[in-house]
């Protein structure tokens, strides 16, 4: 039997028009009530009449969601908390796999009455993104945008913090000679991953081993391990940008038979599912997946409904995650 608003009411002890206001993003409701609401949805499966809905309120019942890969398992988690929060409010998620707005590839998302809103992931050329969407009257969120000026509207990760708590935990473990491994330096989480890092060194009256610039690729740390390894001088940690990078390290230590953690520490960053799979397994920063996509859906929600009128930047903080791929000096 195909479960109703009704049902939902009951499920919740709250009324028709409580669970309807939250359906619709209204944000007229208290966030206990809201949390009642969409808990006796997702025990209950319920799912919104999306073209019902449509019909009523003029609207698609599409979201839209730009992305430049899904070849990371942070973005996957991401996309997927975001697909299951905006299904609790009868929305259906359309992605789009792109590199910038330079091809014509995405402007079907962006046209008028194609999408109620579009979410950005990690975007390159966000300003002419940014600038085509005001143009049109689309509402729209970033999450983990480029440049700070584009700050209203974003969920971003205090990268700062994530590269300092990493410094922080190698330094308080005893390790002075401490090496940097970046991604690109197009990447804001690049350079405030690395600002982090260099200001907990600095208030310790330290200079990095050495910071190398590169990719978010295992190569970049396996290549560069190597080269260590040639010049016969090892740091005893490091930090690396991401997860990807840091395996690649791990790679060339044991290749060469260099004892991890005993002789050189690890740090990665994201937390990918690779990181609790590895031997050792890895120290890293976790970036919440969950948390971002649900403050990212219910940012956009509020913009659609309405509730919204001013821009705001929700900056979420990353996790010190300790295993095995760190220890003392």
């Amino acid at each position: 039997m195909k479960v109703s608003i009704f049902d939902v009411a009951k499920k919740s002890g709250l009324s028709v028009v409580t669970v309807s206001r939250v359906i619709n993003g209204a944000g007229s409701v208290r966030e206990k009530n809201r949390q009642k609401v969409l808990e006796a949805i997702k025990e209950l499966d319920y799912r919104p009449n999306a073209a019902a809905r449509s019909l009523a309120s003029g609207k698609t019942g599409i979201i839209g969601l730009i992305v430049t890969t899904l070849q990371d398992s942070f973005f996957d988690a991401v996309v997927k908390e975001l697909n299951e929060v905006l299904a609790l409010h009868g929305y259906f998620l359309a992605i789009s796999i792109s590199t910038g707005i330079g091809s014509d590839e995405n402007h079907y998302l962006i046209q008028e009455d194609r999408v109620d809103g579009l979410i950005l992931l990690s975007p390159m050329q966000e300003d002419n993104y940014i600038v085509e969407l005001k143009r049109r009257g689309i509402p729209y969120v970033l999450i983990d945008n480029q440049q700070p000026e584009n700050d209203s509207y974003s969920i971003t990760i205090d990268n700062v913090k994530g590269g300092y708590a990493a410094a922080r935990h190698l330094l308080e473990l005893g390790h002075t000679s401490i090496a940097h491994l970046c991604g690109q330096e197009m990447f804001r989480s690049t350079r405030e991953r690395r600002a982090g890092f260099l200001k907990a060194l600095e208030e310790q009256g330290l200079a990095p081993f050495e910071v190398v610039h590169g990719d978010f690729e295992i190569a970049q740390g396996y290549n560069t391990a190597k080269r260590w390894l040639a010049e016969g001088k090892l740091p005893t940690a490091v930090f690396t940008g991401d997860d990807n990078i840091a395996l690649g390290v791990i790679n060339a230590l044991m290749e060469a038979g260099v004892r991890i953690p005993e002789e050189v520490s690890i740090v990665g960053y994201d937390d990918h599912y690779i990181a609790s799979q590895l031997r050792p397994h890895l120290t890293t920063l976790r970036q919440p997946a969950d948390k971002i996509g649900m403050a990212a859906a219910d940012m956009l929600l509020k913009r659609i409904g309405g509730t919204m009128k001013r821009g705001a930047n929700v900056r979420i903080d990353p996790e010190l995650i300790v295993r095995e791929s760190t220890s003392s000096k």
